[in-house]
C-alpha cells in the first residue's frame, strides 16, 4: 500500500461500478446539480481538469489504465477506465473487496482499513473517498449556514461500510458530527405509511473538523469546501460522541423496521437516536449510559401510530377502512373552530387534546399543524407541506375568517385523531404512554435494542 493507491482505492470503492464480465470499470461521481454544466459551467470545466490532469496521471503510472468521462445533464459524472484491469482486481480483491457492481453498497473496507497504517495513508484514502461520495452542497449544514457540514452519502444497507469509515475517521481524530442512518426511524419518524424510506445514509462531519484533519485531492472540492466555509462566522469543534448531549425527538414505529434488507443486528429494533443505533451496533464511541436513560422513558419516545400524517382525504380514509384498529372505531365526529384550538396552541404549545387524563391526549401543535395543512390553498404548499410556516398561515386565513371551522373525528379510544376537510385529511396519534410502555421489551441478545410489538384492543382497553 502507498500513498496513491491509497487514494485509488478509495476513489473505486466510494464511486466503481464494475461490469459483469470484469473487463468494465466506470467510477460514477454523483455530483448532481454541484458539478452540472448547466448550473455551473466553470465548477464542471474545473472538475473535467481535475480528471484529466490529476486522476489520469495516476491510473496510467500505477495500473497502465486510460481513462475519460461522461458528463451527462444530471451532473453524474463517470470516469471510464480502458484497459487491462487485472492488476487492479488482483490488488482489490487482497483486501477482499470482490469486483462485482457497484461497490460501495456491498464491500466491507475493514481488510483495507487494516493496511492504512499511518495518518497519511488513511487521509489519502478517505480522499479518495471524499472526492466520490463526500457532498459539498452548501445545503448540509447544521440548522444555519453557521455550521457548514461535508456529507459522505451511500446508497443501500452497508451499515459496516459506515461503522469502519466512521471508526477510520475517529483514528485520525476527524469526528463525525452525525450518522443518518438507511433506517425508516430516521428517514420517516413520523408516518409509518410512507414507504419512500430508502434514502442511503450520510455520514457527517463539520467542514471545520475535516479541514483540519481530512483531506479532499480534486481541486474543485477543495474550492467547494473553502467557499462554504466563508459563510460561518467562526470556527466550530467537535465533541466526541460519548460526552455529546442527546436531544430525542418522538418517532413512530414502522413496519419496515423488520425489513429483510436490515442487518439481523438492527432488524426489529426501534432507535431513539442515531447514536442509539451505534450502541447496538457495539460501537466502542458510543454514548451507552446516555442510551440506557434514553430507553428507561422509551414509552413518551414511542408511538406505534403516526405522530401526523398527511394526505389526500380518500387516502386518509382508505388507511383507516384497512386497520381494522382504526375501522372498528366508533368516532365522535363534528366541526371544530380554529380559533379557539389556535388560542390553546399559543398559551401552551405542549398541551393535549381529546385525552382521557393529563397525561394522554393528542398533542396540540401537531392538531394545528394538520389544520394548516387542510386549510391551505393549492398555493401555499409544496407537495404535503405548508410552505413558510404554518402559524403565519393560520393567522392568516382567520384574519379573513374568523370562524374558520374543519371536520374532527374523535375515535371512542386512543386510536389516531382524524382531521379532515378541503378534500384533505391527517390523523394524528396520541401520547399514551402507560399503554405504550406494555408493548416496549429489550431483545434478549442486546441490551440496548429496543422491540416494539403491534398495538391491539385490548391494550388500549387496558385488559389483561
Amino acid at each position: 500500500m502507498n500513498t496513491d493507491k491509497a487514494y485509488l482505492f478509495g476513489l473505486i470503492i466510494g464511486g466503481g461500478v464494475f461490469g459483469n464480465a470484469e473487463d468494465y470499470l466506470r467510477i460514477r461521481l454523483p455530483y448532481k446539480q454541484w458539478g452540472s454544466y448547466t448550473a455551473n459551467p466553470q465548477r464542471a470545466s474545473e472538475i473535467s481538469r481535475d480528471i484529466m490532469g490529476f486522476l489520469s496521471p495516476l491510473f496510467r503510472n500505477i495500473y497502465n489504465l486510460n481513462i475519460s468521462y461522461e458528463t451527462p445533464p444530471s451532473g453524474i459524472w463517470s470516469v471510464i477506465c480502458e484497459g487491462d484491469l487485472s492488476e487492479l482486481i488482483s490488488d482489490l480483491q487482497s483486501y477482499n473487496i470482490q469486483c462485482e457492481g457497484d461497490l460501495r453498497e456491498n464491500v466491507s473496507i475493514s481488510e483495507i482499513t487494516k493496511s492504512l497504517v499511518d495518518d497519511n495513508l488513511k487521509r489519502r484514502f478517505i480522499a479518495g473517498l471524499a472526492d466520490t461520495i463526500g457532498s459539498t452542497n452548501p445545503n448540509h449544514r447544521r440548522f444555519t449556514n453557521e455550521v457548514q457540514i461535508l456529507s459522505f452519502e451511500l446508497k443501500g444497507f452497508n451499515f459496516s461500510f459506515v461503522c469502519d469509515l466512521c471508526r477510520l475517521l475517529y483514528s485520525i481524530n476527524c469526528l463525525p458530527d452525525q450518522v443518518l442512518w438507511n433506517h425508516p426511524n430516521f428517514h420517516c419518524t413520523n408516518n409509518p405509511y410512507y414507504n419512500q424510506w430508502n434514502k442511503g445514509f450520510k455520514l457527517r462531519v463539520q467542514i471545520d473538523q475535516y479541514d483540519k484533519f481530512g483531506a479532499v485531492a480534486f481541486k474543485t472540492k477543495a474550492k467547494s469546501l473553502k467557499e462554504n466555509r466563508k459563510l460561518q462566522q467562526q470556527v466550530h469543534t467537535t465533541t466526541p460522541c460519548p460526552e455529546r448531549e442527546i436531544n430525542a425527538t418522538k418517532s413512530s414505529v414502522h413496519p419496515a423496521e423488520y425489513d429483510n434488507r436490515l442487518p439481523a443486528c438492527i432488524r426489529g429494533g426501534h432507535f431513539l437516536h442515531n447514536r442509539h443505533v451505534c450502541a447496538v451496533i457495539g460501537c466502542e464511541h458510543a454514548p451507552y449510559n446516555a442510551i440506557k436513560d434514553l430507553c428507561a422513558h422509551a414509552e413518551t419516545l414511542i408511538t406505534p401510530f403516526p405522530i401526523l400524517c398527511k394526505d389526500s382525504a380518500p387516502a386518509i380514509e382508505h388507511i383507516i377502512s384497512n386497520d381494522k384498529l382504526l375501522s372498528d372505531r366508533t368516532y365522535n365526529i363534528g366541526k371544530y373552530h380554529i380559533k379557539p384550538l389556535y388560542d390553546t396552541y399559543k398559551s401552551c404549545q405542549t398541551t393535549l387534546a381529546f385525552g382521557n387524563d393529563t397525561d394522554t391526549g393528542y398533542p396540540i401543535s401537531e392538531i394545528i399543524q394538520a389544520m394548516a395543512f387542510i386549510i391551505a390553498d393549492e398555493k401555499e404548499l409544496n407537495g404535503k407541506r405548508v410552505k413558510g410556516g404554518y402559524k403565519e398561515l393560520i393567522e392568516k386565513h382567520l384574519a379573513v375568517k374568523p370562524d374558520l371551522s374543519v371536520e374532527i373525528r374523535i375515535p371512542d379510544l386512543l386510536t389516531p385523531l382524524v382531521v379532515i376537510g378541503n378534500e384533505r385529511g391527517a390523523l394524528i396519534g396520541a401520547n399514551n404512554p402507560r399503554v405504550y410502555k406494555s408493548l416496549i421489551t429489550i431483545a434478549p441478545d442486546n441490551e440496548y435494542k429496543l422491540c416494539v410489538r403491534p398495538i391491539t384492543e385490548k391494550d388500549l382497553r387496558n385488559e389483561k
